[in-house]
């Protein structure tokens, strides 16, 4: 940046200008205690990695003036259940949350329309007090509820099922997320 006018400097002086290291710093290692090796390791409490997921509450919160409650259901509880399913649906794209994901959410547990009563009967007890943080586990559920075959479906898919049965949203199974038969 120039020096101003008013700043005495010798006429001798050079300019200053950037000029950059003699040598370059040595390569980078992943070598940190914490760091991981590998894949993401599964299991309960891990949940579903995925980059900036944090901006997925961002985009839920602007659902919060469209959702279709019931008596007795909280926007806090359903947008933080719904959040965990967007999460899990971002993830195995591998990609940050967008719009479509809490769509999807949110459509296949019906709180963009008006819902079937049993639907209703079912996701009752599973959204209450999701928000709390100490119901964390609950949140995980109500995201291993929804089949990643579900998941994978375009958000205008998933509205089309909708609108006719949501009962497939949880029967849609595929050989991966089944539980494995005992071999007795």
């Amino acid at each position: 940046m120039a020096a101003p006018e008013y700043v005495p400097h010798a006429p001798t002086d050079r300019p200053r200008v950037y000029e950059s290291p003699p040598w370059a710093g040595d390569s980078w290692m992943a070598d940190r205690p914490a760091e991981l090796s590998g894949r993401q390791p599964l299991g309960p409490r891990l949940g579903y990695p995925g980059p900036d997921q944090g901006f997925a509450i961002k985009l839920a919160n602007g659902f919060a003036d469209r959702l279709v409650l019931t008596p007795g259901e909280q926007a806090a509880d359903v947008i933080a259940g719904c959040t965990s399913v967007a999460l899990k649906r971002a993830s195995l794209f591998g990609r940050a949350p967008m719009v479509h994901d809490l769509t999807v959410a949110f459509t296949v547990w019906g709180f963009l329309a008006d819902a079937d009563p049993e639907l209703v009967r079912l996701r009752k007890p599973l959204f209450q007090e999701v928000a709390n943080i100490h119901h964390y586990m609950q949140g995980r559920k109500i995201a291993d509820l929804v089949p990643q075959a579900v998941l994978r479906l375009s958000h205008d898919e998933v509205q089309r099922v909708a609108g006719q049965d949501w009962r497939s949203f949880f029967k849609r199974r595929s050989a991966a997320t089944r539980p494995a038969a005992s071999a007795s």
